[in-house]
């Protein structure tokens, strides 16, 4: 009785029941109390904000003002801490801090950066320079990374330090010295307004312009490049063989892929294959990144801690674990050489050395808090990161991982099992992780995805399952020892199984594009959607307790979002090429022109490409003008402005008129016309337009660019011409930019 006595003396029976409201309370206090770990992950979290802020801005700020208000807010979190404030007032603090060390970190590192970019050339001119790489080819040949010591027309302080160059014929190897004669332009703006910046990224790449060669690629005479220079050329060098014996060894085809996912050149990869991959959802395999650094790393990690348990005299004297992780270390900065050190690798490796520096620190490899470390110092080593799309699904992705890592349940192995249920069980196992394993990676990615690139590979997740265990297993591991042993001549049999591989995982991609309805494109969601989707996805993996599924809403932003109207017409930057909505297709005025542009903003609207109909089109060599009530627009793209009576045929023919060249006077017949000349594009880059009762409305790139240093012309024309042009010059005709 006294028992019983005593549990009603501490709940007594007429005691109220707790309302909905404090109940509620109750539970997000628990669910509060249970991040009392977890809020320090939010500092990275601030931190990208804050560097996501600085590139979202439409003019540059000036730098001191932002490191005076990092310093302060520094200041007064580090004295809160100091005087024993609570969480409460520490925490925002913290937050404020990190998010104005970003904004003023990615200034910092923007004006670090700052090189020289090359302005648009009215003429071709001869570059002379170094081979540093050979980067992915284009639609128009082989491409090239030259450190130009000399551009004709330039000063040499205008001079920019790396240049982008389109070359005829086979790629030149790392360490030439090349003469080009070519059109020299600064990197190409957006494709369309809100497109990927690509001057942006060339900006931070100190990619100073593009080169387009018109002739053969000729031998230079120049002095010797810098130590530094040197040494870059040789490394790289040593990949293009290596790569170069890849595809002796294994073909072309198949050699192509294995050499991409080796050393990161794409030269040999043929483009049927490589858009199997992407529409298939496999194209992750072929860039250089987390999963292939953790695949070598990891492949090394347990090789050599195999190696250390099996030699017993060994084993009783080190600790294999750690003995392997620096083998991981190890491994993985050998590979981020060996691949020419792109940006995702870069950010990969620094997230598998942190992963194993915590092992040789005796703590989880595989954490949270481990990940959040790996962002922080990425996103100060590289702010811009934040804006970029590899950035964005590898953290997004890892972290969702990491979540279902920490909620997935331990597994109890049963004892004294016969070995084919064991298998059986084993084989279960696998499968349930690896589709749960896909499908939550899959889901953290699907926002940045559909915003980014504006398709979705409806059976990705089969792909993936399908060559999970080649790729894994079997072809990453064979491709590490091929390439490590290759050199020596040995490497032959293990890149024989690699390639069967690669094979398979070909098979498997053109399979699943063949399937129908593989591929989807969706419309790109207006730019302030992506951040509350990222936020979302954050949110979900991060908050511990049922109320992160409050995020979930927040992640589908990007695929619930309403769409902007479909502009009516599109103009490229210049006015090189133009193309119209209709019945869910852009109707592309120049087909084979500067296709690449026409295909991105035919995507982030949703469209699907069509090329236009002759019978209702009027075209000449410099003009298209369309039959009346055909399309809304008309193009002229002569360098050279058309006569009053040209002018005044393309106005009659349509609302809307586009000429590249400057026009000095209009003709009466145009009075009522919306007429675009070479003045507005050279200050507004390309344009959408939309067609109203009211009018015509327009967005120009150049509005949604803002003044950034990245988006500034180049400076620094020499006064006069030091050298003659080179004789041996391409003939009239042989460049697609227009009259």
């Amino acid at each position: 009785m006294g028992g019983v006595s005593g549990r009603a003396a501490l709940i007594p029976p007429d005691a109220a029941k707790p309302s909905p409201r404090e109940r509620i309370a109750a539970w997000l206090s628990d669910e509060v109390r249970a991040q009392s770990l977890r809020w320090r992950l939010l500092a990275p979290v601030a931190f990208g904000c804050g560097a996501a802020l600085y590139f979202a801005l439409k003019r540059e700020p000036p730098l001191w003002p932002l490191l005076g208000m990092a310093g302060a807010m520094l200041a007064i979190w580090l004295g809160a801490r100091w005087r024993g404030n609570g969480r409460r007032i520490t925490l925002p603090l913290m937050l404020l801090a990190c998010l104005a060390c970003g904004l003023a970190g990615a200034k910092v590192r923007s004006d670090r950066v700052a090189a020289p970019i090359a302005p648009a050339m009215a003429e071709p001119t001869v570059i002379e320079g170094w081979v540093v790489d050979v980067d992915s080819p284009g639609d128009r040949g082989h491409r090239v990374v030259v450190a130009p010591v000399r551009v004709q027309g330039l000063l040499p302080e205008a001079t920019p330090i790396r240049l982008r160059a389109t070359v005829r014929g086979e790629p030149p190897v790392p360490g030439s010295a090349i003469r080009l004669y070519a059109i020299l332009n600064p990197p190409p703006p957006p494709a369309s307004p809100g497109a990927y910046d690509f001057g942006r990224g060339a900006w931070f790449d100190r990619l100073g312009g593009t080169a387009f060669a018109l002739g053969e690629t000729r031998t230079a005479g120049l002095p010797a490049a810098p130590w530094s220079l040197r040494m870059a050329m040789r490394v790289n060098a040593m990949r293009f063989a290596l790569a170069r014996r890849i595809v002796d060894r294994l073909g072309e085809r198949t050699g192509g892929i294995a050499a991409a996912m080796t050393t990161g050149h794409e030269t040999w990869i043929q483009r049927e294959d490589l858009d199997a991959m992407r529409d298939s959802g496999l194209a992750h395999i072929l860039s250089i990144s987390g999963l292939h650094m953790a695949i070598v790393g990891g492949f090394a990690f347990f090789l050599v801690r195999f190696g250390v348990a099996a030699w017993p005299w060994l084993a009783l004297r080190v600790s294999g674990k750690k003995v392997a992780a620096v083998a991981g270390l190890i491994a993985v900065w050998s590979y981020l050489v060996l691949s020419g050190a792109p940006a995702p690798a870069e950010r990969s490796a620094i997230t598998a050395s942190i992963a194993f520096a915590a092992i040789l620190l005796d703590r989880p490899a595989i954490s949270m808090h481990g990940l959040a470390v790996a962002a922080m110092v990425v996103l100060i080593l590289q702010p811009e990161a934040i804006v970029t799309p590899g950035f964005q699904m590898s953290f997004a992705a890892t972290a969702a991982l990491v979540a279902l890592a920490e909620a997935w349940p331990p597994r109890t192995r049963a004892l004294s099992v016969p070995w084919p249920i064991a298998l059986i069980q084993s084989a279960r196992h696998w499968l349930v992780i690896a589709v749960s394993a896909s499908f939550v990676a899959g889901a953290a990615t699907g926002p940045f995805a559909i915003q980014h690139f504006n398709r979705t590979a409806v059976f990705g997740l089969i792909a993936n399952l399908a060559t999970s265990p080649i790729a894994d297993f079997i072809m990453m591991p064979a491709l590490a020892l091929g390439a490590l042993l290759e050199p020596v001549g040995l490497g032959g049999p293990f890149l024989w199984v690699a390639g069967k591989g690669v094979d398979a995982m070909l098979f498997v991609g053109h399979r699943v594009t063949a399937l129908p309805g593989a591929v989807r494109t969706i419309a790109s969601a207006p730019d302030h959607v992506l951040p509350i989707s990222f936020l979302g996805v954050l949110f979900v993996c991060l908050w511990q307790g049922r109320l992160r599924w409050a995020g979930l809403p927040f992640v589908c932003a990007v695929l619930i979002w309403p769409r902007d109207p479909t502009p009516t017409v599109w103009i490229g930057d210049g006015g090189i090429n133009a193309a119209y909505s209709v019945g869910g297709q852009a109707v592309v005025v120049r087909p084979g022109v500067r296709d690449f542009a026409t295909e991105v903003w035919s995507r982030r609207r949703g469209l699907t490409r069509a090329e236009r109909d002759d019978a209702g089109w009027i075209c000449e060599r410099y003009a298209c003008a369309p039959r009346t009530g055909h399309a809304p627009l008309a193009v002229w793209w002569g360098k050279v402005a058309p006569d009053a009576e040209a002018l005044a045929g393309l106005c009659a023919s349509a609302p809307l008129v586009s000429v590249r060249a400057t026009v000095s006077a209009l003709p009466s017949a145009c009075a009522d016309r919306l007429v675009l000349d070479g003045v507005d594009y050279a200050r507004g880059g390309a344009v959408e337009l939309w067609q109203t009762p009211q009018g015509w409305r327009a967005v120009w790139s150049a509005d949604t660019r803002g003044d950034r240093p990245w988006s500034r012309p180049g400076q620094g024309l020499r006064p006069f011409r030091d050298d003659k042009a080179d004789p041996d010059a391409a003939e009239p005709g042989s460049s697609d930019t227009g009259g």
